[in-house]
């Protein structure tokens, strides 16, 4: 049995510890936004974030995620009330086929919580591990631009802010 929280949620899960998050996520979890996209880490349509940093979901084993806290793009928002950065990729018409579009998001959030204002060269550098074949990657940047500085932030009790 493997202990995880996905989306601020504590779930026990009875997988080999070896088994990749992504599995988990689809499989176990019915959390079917990241994608099975080559398996190898290398496409980035399986990215989630794990303590605020994006991470391939299909190369991650569970093993290495007790006591941490992984965000899929369903913890982002709903269709019904989108999270800002979700907002901006569907005003900025980002997705086409759809299929990155999960992947690319929680790059993108994991960018903007650490990097609330980045630069169209901070938000190419930090994107380049994804990838798109539909070459949506203009619209995806202006997204990603239209929601710096709209990530929410929390008074936190030490007196500093803290990026959610």
């Amino acid at each position: 049995m493997v202990t995880l929280t996905v989306n601020g949620r504590t779930h026990r899960v009875d997988a080999d510890p070896a088994t990749p998050l992504l599995y988990v996520l689809r499989d176990d979890l019915q959390l079917n936004g990241a994608k099975f996209g080559c398996g190898l880490g290398q496409c980035g349509s399986c990215t989630v974030l794990v303590d605020g940093r994006a991470v391939f979901s299909c190369v991650t084993p569970v093993l290495l995620l007790e006591g941490r806290a992984v965000t899929t793009i369903e913890g982002l928002g709903t269709a019904e009330n989108p999270g800002p950065l979700q907002r901006a990729f569907i005003e900025e018409q980002a997705a086409q086929c759809g299929y990155c579009i999960a992947g690319m998001v929680m790059r993108a959030q994991g960018l903007l919580q650490s990097k609330p204002n980045p630069t169209d060269a901070e938000i190419r550098e930090h994107m380049k591990t994804n990838l798109c074949r539909c070459g949506t990657h203009m619209r995806i940047l202006k997204a990603v631009r239209r929601a710096a500085g709209s990530v929410q932030t929390a008074e936190a009790p030490s007196g500093r802010e803290e990026r959610r």
